[in-house]
């Protein structure tokens, strides 16, 4: 094929890709009610995260973390309707990964190998699995302690805490989408070590310099910048780190 011929059926991908897209957010933004109870439910403390440490804390015989509810407001007119639409974008974005990895991998298949196709398709299956693995640690661990602790923050009594819609779901789908793509780390590394370019004890040599590094780009990726998050964040990323050094190979000569 030409190059032009290549670009053209890159755009079919892309286009495929788009429509899928399409297709989910609209599916999602008929059904607003499923889907913003998802979003919302870590605002209440029914949660699952917080039931299960109020029960771990009364097997401790410790005090539980108590009620909580965070009232949402609105204070931009048109918010509501947009949000509503962006909302059903990233929850089709978050849906629609493997089959849009699918679809790139329809367009790079053609020009591997027999042995490169198995290790890409290892790759991208790797890749979607790590994905959902950030998304769910984002949801049920990360959002919901920041939630819970910066919603019930306060400098004084008298300053209450209004948060706007904006500010909850702006927080919501920075954190599961960059949890989401953190989480590649894995197999990014998994990657380069089958192509010659990092080893395990290269990784195992810079493991201090890695952590310094890996709280900088937490600091740099946190929306909030307040310490609790950015540790909340900085310590996945270096447990993802470590994974990375278990995924990576040791070099020919060390092994002989």
């Amino acid at each position: 094929m030409t190059f032009w011929e290549h670009l053209d059926e890159l755009r079919k991908v892309l286009f495929r890709s788009a429509l899928i897209l399409l297709g989910a957010a609209i599916v999602f933004f008929i059904f607003k009610d499923f889907m913003f109870g998802i979003v919302f439910a870590p605002t209440d403390d029914n949660f699952v995260l917080y039931r299960l440490v109020d029960r771990i804390l009364g097997s401790l015989n410790q005090e539980p973390l108590g009620p909580f509810k965070l009232n949402v407001i609105n204070i931009d007119l048109p918010a509501q309707f947009f949000i509503h639409i962006s909302t059903s974008f990233y929850f089709a974005l978050v849906v629609c990964t493997p089959i849009i990895l699918y679809q790139l991998w329809t367009f790079v298949s053609p020009a591997l190998y027999p042995k490169e196709k198995r290790a890409a398709v290892r790759a991208f299956s790797f890749a979607a699995v790590f994905f959902y693995m950030g998304v769910l640690v984002g949801y049920f661990l990360l959002f919901p302690l920041t939630v819970r602790f910066l919603g019930t923050y306060q400098v004084l009594d008298d300053v209450t805490n209004q948060i706007s819609l904006r500010s909850y779901i702006s927080t919501f789908f920075s954190l599961i989408l960059i949890l989401g793509a953190v989480f590649e780390l894995p197999t990014v590394a998994a990657l380069l070590s089958r192509f010659g370019l990092i080893y395990k004890h290269t990784l195992k040599k810079y493991r201090r310099h890695a952590f310094v590094v890996l709280l900088i780009i937490a600091a740099i990726i946190t929306p909030t910048g307040d310490p609790f998050t950015l540790m909340a964040v900085g310590l996945p990323l270096y447990g993802l780190y470590e994974v990375s050094i278990m995924m990576c190979r040791e070099k020919k000569e060390e092994v002989e």
